[in-house]
């Protein structure tokens, strides 16, 4: 299996609303709950109205389109980290599932995934 290594800084935050998030920015994920309004963004485009920010997060995202049927992809994945004692946060969209990890631990990462027979990829 592909994993691509996306190329930017990553910052998971909480936001009041999204009226200074412009969204046309090539990259985020906004989820809304009853409890909280969450965004995960590229770094430089984090906006200022943010309750709680974590930044210094990095990511890879699964290649290709993950068919809803497909079972334990992320588990494993996670479980492989987990083993390592590598923290994730886990965002998925409708095609695929994009694991991040904190960028202290980013390498090691990349590292035991590709022993695990996981081929990396990057632009």
């Amino acid at each position: 299996m592909e994993l691509k290594i996306l190329p930017f800084d990553l910052t998971v935050c909480k936001l009041t609303d999204t009226a200074s998030f412009d969204l046309n920015r090539p990259f985020f994920f906004l989820e809304k709950t009853d409890e909280e309004l969450s965004l995960v963004c590229r770094t430089q485009d984090t906006p200022e109205n943010v309750t709680d920010r974590e930044d210094g997060w990095k990511g890879f995202r699964i290649q290709g389109v993950l068919d809803f049927s497909l079972i334990g992809i992320l588990s494993e994945l996670s479980g492989i980290l987990a083993k390592n004692r590598i923290g994730i946060f886990a965002v998925s969209t409708y095609n695929t599932d994009y694991i991040l990890v904190k960028s202290e631990n980013f390498m090691q990462a990349v590292q035991v995934l590709t022993d695990a027979g996981y081929t990396m990829t990057q632009d």
